[in-house]
């Protein structure tokens, strides 16, 4: 994983198409702001998990198989 500092109004690139802008530090919070195509989906990671596990869920994939999915999507 790479890490990198920003302050506030400070922004990152991935490729030529993704900006991220770090757009207030306040006590323990962080807010982004993100720039990215509409074919690039953006979810914070407890919607993008809660997506995958109804995704699963609907696929009828037995549970022991879409826990190793879990525990694989989390390394």
């Amino acid at each position: 994983m790479l890490v990198l500092t920003r302050k506030s109004g400070e922004g990152i690139r991935i490729g030529d198409d993704i900006k991220l802008v770090v757009v207030e530090v306040k006590d323990n919070h962080v807010k982004l702001g993100i720039q990215a195509p509409q074919s690039c989906a953006v979810h914070r990671e407890e919607i993008y998990l809660r997506i995958q596990e109804t995704n699963m869920k609907a696929a009828g994939l037995p549970s022991e198989v879409a826990d190793k999915l879990k525990g694989f999507r989390k390394k």
